[in-house]
């Protein structure tokens, strides 16, 4: 609320945001395991061929991410995030009448740009420009506590869709979905945010926003070692996600077990991120991002050490927090260290490596395991790298403050 009463229109934004992000979550990424084995089952395509274009899409994310935060920088969110539900619902339609192989993979490295479009980089960067520091922890919380339901809500959904209509039109009841619901939220509500991204004052003066360019943040080492530090948990958490079920099944659980371990990691994000604001409030960003780091890196090591240990229940609560705050960790540090004016090309200069790590991990992770001989130590590797990511995050200091450029 704004000291006169009214509803601040930032928390409209979130609102729209975190329904869109709910969908298109949903849909153009959550979507693609429900329509695997149908597609394999129907066009005779091979499983690596198919994950292949994932993975391609992946990269063509990453690859975006830069490009996106400076649109956004320069022009807001609104036309970017409403161009890439059109093309991610265009998309959705051409992949549903696809029967090619080299066709479905164009179709997914176009899906890259819809996805990096509409995701999670892009919303956090048009909440960032409505909320300076004041509620800003509380608006991207609300935003990934949504998205964090889209698997919940839209994976049975999918599920049914494939029962009742075959993976093609199954295909094209969501893309009815994702138009209907995400294309006018981004048209109408994504305003430009103001030059004061708060409440106006007594005064209601705008003041311009403080922050360090992309040029100037790249020359403190902080922006390399929460690059480096985000690309390694990214890659320890989809290389868990991709594994832990053949790693699991080949030490006695059943794959109905390994899988379940999976889903309540994920059912863990929920409330370690309804406690990352009061706990960042309390000890600080940097802090608590280190700490992120940590507990992802002794969760590995209980992983490496599976054989040997009577449970692995610690493990799914400590990983499952970690990943959970992880998201909000990157999108609040960054606007902490760096300021709000530059957020989007900083963010999508960090998401370049991070995102990149989702396209890297599951080939790179079978390689690791081939080089190393087994998955004990790919885990315990991936530990050691995450420990010393915290170990940078906490020790490499540099922060903005109000007199910095505002190039």
């Amino acid at each position: 609320m704004t000291d006169s009463g009214r509803l601040y229109y930032g928390w409209v934004v979130v609102a729209a945001l975190s329904l869109t992000e709910v969908v298109s979550w949903g849909i153009l990424y959550y979507g693609f395991p429900v329509l695997l084995r149908p597609m394999e089952a129907d066009l005779g395509w091979s499983r690596v061929e198919i994950t292949g274009a994932f993975s391609v899409g992946m990269g063509v994310a990453a690859l975006a991410a830069l490009p996106v935060g400076r649109w956004i920088d320069r022009h807001g969110a609104r036309a970017l995030m409403t161009m890439g539900s059109c093309l991610g619902t265009a998309l959705l339609l051409v992949w549903s009448r696809v029967e090619s192989l080299p066709a479905f993979y164009a179709v997914w490295c176009l899906t890259g740009l819809a996805l990096a479009a509409t995701l999670y980089e892009p919303a956090f960067a048009a909440v960032v420009g409505w909320f300076r520091t004041r509620g800003r922890d509380k608006a991207l919380l609300t935003v990934t506590l949504a998205g964090a339901l889209a698997s919940t809500i839209f994976m049975p959904l999918e599920a049914w869709l494939v029962t009742r209509l075959g993976w093609r039109g199954a295909l094209l009841a969501l893309a009815v979905i994702l138009a209907v619901i995400t294309i006018p939220l981004h048209a109408l509500i994504l305003r430009p945010a103001p030059l004061r991204p708060s409440p106006a004052g007594a005064d209601g003066a705008e003041v311009p926003v403080p922050g360090l360019t992309l040029g100037a943040s790249v020359r403190m080492p902080v922006f390399w070692v929460l690059a480096v530090a985000f690309f390694v948990a990214n890659f320890a958490t989809i290389s868990v996600t991709i594994h832990l079920i053949p790693y699991l099944t080949d030490r006695g659980y059943s794959p109905t077990v390994a899988a379940a371990m999976i889903g309540w990691m994920g059912a863990m994000q929920l409330p370690a991120r309804l406690v990352f604001a009061p706990i960042a409030a309390r000890f600080g960003h940097r802090a608590v991002t280190g700490v992120i780091f940590f507990v992802q890196a002794v969760s590995l090591a209980q992983l490496a050490l599976a054989a040997r240990l009577p449970t692995l229940v610690p493990m799914l609560v400590m990983l499952g927090a970690a990943n959970g705050m992880a998201t909000l960790a990157r999108a609040t540090i960054i606007a902490e260290i760096f300021g709000s004016r530059h957020y989007g090309s900083i963010s999508g200069a960090i998401a370049l490596g991070a995102n990149g790590a989702r396209a890297l991990a599951p080939v790179g992770a079978a390689l690791l395991m081939v080089a190393l001989g087994g998955y004990e130590r790919v885990f315990g590797l991936l530990a050691a790298a995450l420990m010393v990511a915290g170990l940078g995050v906490v020790a490499t200091r540099g922060e903005h403050s109000e007199r910095d450029e505002m190039r």
